[in-house]
């Protein structure tokens, strides 16, 4: 994806393209984030950068810090539309296994006082709710894919739960995890995706660098009732670039035009290394293609948004797309989440930086 704004990527030539994004592995949250994290701050990041439509600008960096859309911790977001309400939901902290907040404007958010699934399946120990995401079935309900720590293993694995309401309260659908590859590290991450068939699928990371293993990004087909697999993975996209580091996780795919639109998050998320990168396909199950270099990483955003990841894409009211995700605080202390106009050029995502 082009940037448009703030400056462009450390040695890039003059009227190159640079491209960013974001999303972010998930993990335990200390109480300690969320009192460093102090007041809610309730108004996004506002004002779009106006560049070039050939390459991006060059400008100097802004010397202060965007406000984060929600200045608490509140990473990995997952945003689903319902109605006229926006439904934000994040990995646990403290205080709840799924905390989420409302908006109607993406401008203004209510954080919920309430804990949108309150009690967790047999299989999962609680502290490490991890990268949650919510969608709407077709009967109505409302279907929740989250991580958790396997209690019988101690990996992290993916589980299933379903809700009336998208404020839940969401029950857990098995005693087991749906997907948890022991022998890969586990899995951790699902997102998921409803081609244009109606056929539903999760797209997921095995947990491979807990262990040692490599990092696969994979695809699994999903029952008509949402919650149950219908076949057996198939690989995407695994690390192979030096800025990915040891693994490549997050992963989130947009359908546009005819291109199908693999989003991920990669390296360490504890700090400003972490990055995000982005891969395109003409079919779903691939082969896709790696874009020349990271799409949204510190340096790129002129440390604005430090170790930016965790994204989602939605529609806007207004129609256009808006990029949700992640960035850590200048301590380095608690991840807020940003919302950034999201625009394409052909297949190619295109970010407005303020």
């Amino acid at each position: 994806m082009w940037v448009r704004g703030r400056n462009a990527q450390a040695g890039a030539e003059a009227g190159a393209e640079v491209r960013v994004r974001g999303r972010a592995d998930a993990r335990a949250i200390s109480a300690l984030a969320v009192l460093a994290a102090g007041t809610l701050v309730l108004t996004a990041c506002s004002g779009a950068g106006s560049g070039n439509a050939g390459g991006a600008d060059t400008a100097a960096p802004a010397s202060a810090t965007p406000a984060f859309a929600i200045d608490q911790d509140f990473p990995d977001p997952d945003v689903l539309r319902v109605g006229d309400t926006y439904y934000a939901y994040a990995t646990n902290n403290p205080a709840a296994n799924l905390q989420y907040a409302t908006s109607t404007d993406l401008e203004t958010w209510q954080p919920a006082g309430e804990d949108a699934f309150p009690d967790l399946p047999a299989w999962a120990d609680e502290g490490r709710t991890w990268a949650p995401d919510v969608t709407e079935l077709a009967d109505g309900r409302f279907a929740l894919y989250f991580t958790a720590q396997d209690a019988e293993s101690g990996q992290q694995c993916i589980g299933a739960a379903t809700a009336d309401a998208p404020t839940g309260p969401f029950v857990g659908t098995s005693d087991t995890p749906l997907i948890c590859p022991l022998d890969e590290g586990g899995a951790i991450d699902a997102s998921s995706f409803t081609d244009a068939d109606g056929t539903r699928y999760l797209v997921w990371k095995n947990d491979g660098n807990c262990c040692g293993l490599d990092t696969w990004l994979q695809l699994s087909p999903l029952g008509a009732d949402g919650v149950t697999l219908a076949g057996e993975p198939t690989r995407l996209l695994q690390q192979t670039e030096a800025w990915e580091g040891s693994l490549i996780e997050a992963p989130v795919i947009v359908k546009h035009d005819d291109a199908y639109v693999l989003f991920y998050s990669a390296n360490d998320y504890g700090g400003e290394a972490y990055a995000t990168g982005y891969a395109t396909a003409t079919a779903l199950a691939g082969p896709y293609t790696k874009a020349d270099g990271p799409l949204l990483t510190t340096e790129i955003t002129g440390d604005a948004y430090v170790g930016p990841g965790g994204q989602d894409v939605v529609a806007g009211p207004d129609g256009e797309d808006r990029i949700f995700f992640h960035s850590w605080d200048p301590a380095i202390v608690y991840r807020g989440m940003n919302v950034l106009p999201l625009s394409w050029n052909g297949s190619t995502p295109v970010v407005d930086l303020p």
